[in-house]
């Protein structure tokens, strides 16, 4: 195995600048914690109170649900919090179970995908691989992503593999049933203790509405695009700089796509250590000393979204 090409932070940033960069901060942390649950809260008061903004609530509260599972990702990295046991806590009770996440088994699975980023071995690989493919087919993700059909499968195989159907006999057949188990019991908990909160408050309903919903439909979506920014169709998989995209985006898609800083995904495989909330300078300090133009950059989501789906369709093909 080999594993990825690293680079040196010593190679791009001052040891003053790299001091600041790598500092982490419980404030800051924390914080984005709170964030995440205060705008979930205020959209589903806002929706609760005036029922026409739920059509603008379901997509708010998707993107901060993706954001629980980005926060969830930086928990996997020791980024939430300089203490262990409030780091961890927070990575797989507040941010992870409530969005199905489980820190615990989600922690070594990612950092092989950061050891191993767009080798054979990387176990995130298959979100990337198939790309290009036919605008068709995106179209047809993006409708069963909206429609529910994406979330109802995934549940569907992790409720089976946690009660042991689904899964071939063989090595690794006892963790996948464990590691299914850790992600739906505090799912299921947390999901029980949101719908009777809500119910307490006199709104059952708006668990289904303002926070089932947008799981299932708006959050599948942003976490594909997630997904394919990130990773699919890199122009040199082998270049440590070109292994991740960034992606500018707009304030627009950092409310409805991007959130906490998500978008810059090269500086954080470049950098893995790095807090999310240090990424932005990160870039700024980057692009100053032109290395930017030496790394896989993304002008918006969109423009993403057009190589993804540049695959030609073959004549006779229904793809």
């Amino acid at each position: 195995m080999a594993a990825s090409k690293r680079v040196k932070p010593g190679d791009f940033f001052t040891p003053a600048e790299w001091r600041h960069l790598s500092r982490r901060s419980d404030l800051l942390g924390v914080g984005a914690v709170v964030h995440a649950w205060g705008v979930i809260g205020v959209a589903m008061a806002l929706a609760v109170w005036q029922p026409w903004l739920i059509l603008v609530a379901i997509p708010v509260i998707g993107t901060r649900q993706l954001g629980l599972a980005i926060l969830m990702h930086e928990a996997a990295h020791g980024g939430l919090s300089r203490r262990g046991w409030l780091n961890d806590g927070l990575g797989r009770w507040i941010v992870g179970a409530p969005v199905g996440a489980d820190l615990k088994s989600y922690r070594p699975y990612h950092l092989q995908h950061h050891k191993y980023a767009q080798q054979a071995e990387d176990p995130d690989l298959n979100l990337s691989a198939p790309f290009p493919i036919t605008p068709r087919s995106l179209r047809r993700k993006i409708l069963r992503d909206l429609t529910g059909q994406t979330f109802y499968k995934q549940r569907r195989n992790q409720i089976a593999n946690a009660l042991g159907f689904g899964i071939r006999p063989g090595q690794g057949t006892q963790n996948r049933m464990t590691a299914a188990r850790d992600a739906v019991v505090p799912f299921l908990a947390a999901n029980l203790v949101l719908l009777a909160g809500l119910s307490l408050a006199g709104v059952w309903w708006a668990y289904f509405v303002l926070w089932l919903l947008p799981m299932a439909s708006w959050n599948q979506l942003v976490t594909r695009l997630r997904n394919i920014a990130e990773h699919a169709v890199l122009t040199d998989q082998d270049d440590p700089l070109k292994q991740a995209r960034t992606t500018r985006a707009s304030w627009l898609e950092r409310v409805f796509i991007a959130p906490y800083n998500v978008n810059y995904h090269c500086e954080h495989h470049m950098f893995m250590h790095l807090p999310f909330y240090r990424l932005a300078e990160a870039h700024r300090l980057l692009e100053g000393r032109g290395a930017t133009a030496r790394m896989e950059i993304g002008d918006g989501y969109i423009s993403v979204l057009k190589a993804a789906a540049s695959r030609p369709v073959a004549a006779g093909s229904l793809s």
